[in-house]
C-alpha cells in the first residue's frame, strides 16, 4: 500500500494501476499450477476430517442451477437472511468504508497520504493474524457469540475513530488499526460454520457464496455511500457514526440465528 500510494502521487495512478494489473497476472500460473480442487486430489483429508472421512457426492448438471436451487430454498430459511444481513454490513464496514476510505478520512486530519496507507496495510497484515485465531475460537466457542463481539466491538471503534484520527500517528489510531486489522476477516470463520446449517453441509460452500454476495453489495454501497456524505457534511463522521451503529444492531441480530454444534 504504501510503494503503491507513492506510485500514485508520483507518476499518477495509471503507474499504481499497471502495477496491480501484473501483480494479478502473475498469480495466474500459480493458481493453476498449485492450487487443487479439493484434498482428495493430493490423497488427503480435509482438517479436522475423521480416517473414514468420505467425499460428498459431486452435484451433477448445471452448477449455475444447482446455485439458483440452492438460493431458492435458502431463502425460507431464517438463518439465511440473518447470515446475508450480517455479512453485508461486514461488506459496508470493512472494504467498503475502511478500505476505501480510511485513506482520505485520515488525510482530511492532516496525515500525509503515505502514513495512512502504511496504516491500512498494516490492517492487512493483523487481518491473516486474526483470521487464523478466529478459527481456532470457532472450532471451540458458539460462532453466534463470536459473530456478537467481533460487531459490536467494531461498532464501538467506528464511534472512536473520527475523535483520535490526527495529523500524524497517535498511540490511539494505532490501538484501532491493530483492532480493526485482528477484527476485518475474523467474522469469516463462523459465518462459514453458520452457512453449512442452512441447507446442510454439502450446500454450505453455495450458500457462502451468496451470502458473501450480500458482503459485496454492502461494500459498493459503503463505498459510494461514505463518498456521498463526505461531500455533504464536509467530514467522514457522520459515515462511521452510520456504520458504526448498523455493526451494533447487526450484533444483536446475529444472536437470534439457530445453530447446532455439529460432532467431531
Amino acid at each position: 500500500m504504501p510503494g503503491l500510494s507513492k506510485l500514485a502521487i508520483d507518476p499518477g495512478w495509471r503507474a499504481s494501476s499497471l502495477v496491480i494489473a501484473l501483480g494479478a497476472y502473475l498469480m495466474v500460473p500459480l493458481i493453476f499450477f498449485f492450487f487443487k480442487e479439493s484434498p482428495q486430489s493430493i490423497n488427503t483429508t480435509p482438517y479436522g476430517a475423521e480416517s473414514d472421512w468420505v467425499p460428498p457426492v459431486l452435484n451433477k448438471g448445471s452448477a449455475a442451477k444447482n446455485a439458483i436451487d440452492s438460493l431458492r430454498a435458502a431463502v425460507k430459511v431464517r438463518n439465511f437472511w440473518y447470515l446475508t444481513g450480517s455479512f453485508f454490513v461486514c461488506g459496508l464496514s470493512t472494504s467498503g468504508l475502511i478500505g476505501t476510505h480510511f485513506i482520505p478520512a485520515a488525510h482530511d486530519h492532516g496525515m500525509v497520504t503515505v502514513t495512512a496507507a502504511s496504516l491500512l496495510a498494516l490492517i492487512g497484515v493483523f487481518d491473516v493474524i486474526g483470521t487464523i485465531f478466529s478459527g481456532v475460537l470457532t472450532d471451540r466457542i458458539d460462532p453466534r457469540k463470536l459473530l456478537f463481539f467481533y460487531y459490536f466491538l467494531r461498532g464501538l471503534s467506528l464511534f472512536l475513530l473520527p475523535s483520535i484520527l490526527f495529523s500524524t500517528l497517535h498511540p490511539s489510531t494505532l490501538v484501532f488499526i491493530i483492532f480493526y486489522g485482528l477484527d476485518w476477516v475474523a467474522t469469516v470463520p463462523p459465518t462459514v460454520l453458520l452457512c453449512r446449517q442452512v441447507l446442510g453441509p454439502d450446500k454450505g460452500a453455495v450458500i457462502y457464496g451468496w451470502v458473501f454476495a450480500a458482503h459485496q453489495i454492502g461494500g459498493s454501497i459503503a463505498a459510494l455511500g461514505a463518498a456521498l456524505l463526505r461531500v455533504k457534511f464536509g467530514d467522514y463522521a457522520t459515515a462511521f457514526y452510520i456504520t458504526g451503529l448498523l455493526c451494533v444492531v447487526t450484533s444483536y441480530f446475529v444472536l437470534q440465528m439457530n445453530w447446532v454444534k455439529e460432532d467431531k
